[in-house]
């Protein structure tokens, strides 16, 4: 356990931000899921207004620190291209 009063201070803010990380992962985790859920759905129009609330929450996540950029371009990327194969 933390002793000095900085070190206090420091373990609150980093449960603070854990918990705030976390609720971000889980957000970004479940909107993916529902871009795959609409594309086995096989209605395109779903698939991409799901996929633009995808790519904001990926955005915002990656902003955040929760994932880094590149990871969260690959994972845009490929719920893109699963996206366009549902129109095509």
């Amino acid at each position: 356990m933390a002793n000095h009063k900085s070190a206090i201070k420091r373990a609150r803010q980093n449960e603070r931000r854990q918990m705030e990380n976390r609720s971000r992962k889980t957000r970004i985790k479940n909107v993916i899921k529902k871009v795959l859920a609409a594309v086995q759905g096989g209605n395109p129009e779903d698939a991409a207004n799901s996929l633009n609330e995808a790519k904001s929450v990926i955005q915002k996540g990656a902003a955040k620190g929760v994932l880094h950029k590149n990871s969260a371009a690959r994972k845009i990327s490929r719920l893109a291209r699963k996206v366009n194969q549902t129109g095509a």
